[in-house]
């Protein structure tokens, strides 16, 4: 479905958010340890450059709309993901951080955006669209 122009920008981002996944999830099942730690700077210098600026335009513009549109269940799930991610990205980023952890920041951040593509924004064009 073509998006809403309204979220074009966001759905963009998540074609990045989803190639971090994917390399993340490559270094972690590599078992290579240069690679491990290539994937987790790399992870940290997107999460701060691209994917929390994209949670912050998230969270203070289209969940409250959503909100106000009676879709508490899809803004909670979106928070908790949200906190989810940034929880995890700290445990990525930890000295002592192994490939498990980066595999469970790969699989969560993928999860995420399909969550996303797939569930809130379709939500979000049906029932905001109108209003823009």
């Amino acid at each position: 479905m073509k998006r809403h122009q309204t979220l074009q920008d966001l759905s963009r981002e998540h074609h990045s958010a989803l190639k971090l996944a994917l390399g993340a999830r490559r270094a972690a099942t590599s078992g290579d340890a240069g690679k491990i730690a290539a994937a987790i700077a790399t992870c940290g210098e997107v999460f701060a450059a691209e994917l929390e600026p994209h949670f912050m335009i998230e969270e203070s513009s289209l969940l409250p709309a959503m909100a106000q549109a009676g879709e508490e269940a899809l803004v909670a799930r979106t928070l908790r993901e949200h906190a989810e991610l940034r929880a995890l990205l700290g445990r990525v980023l930890d000295p002592d951080a192994d490939a498990t952890t980066l595999l469970s920041f790969a699989d969560l951040l993928s999860a995420h955006v399909r969550f996303e593509e797939r569930e809130l924004f379709e939500v979000a064009q049906q029932r905001l669209a109108p209003q823009a």
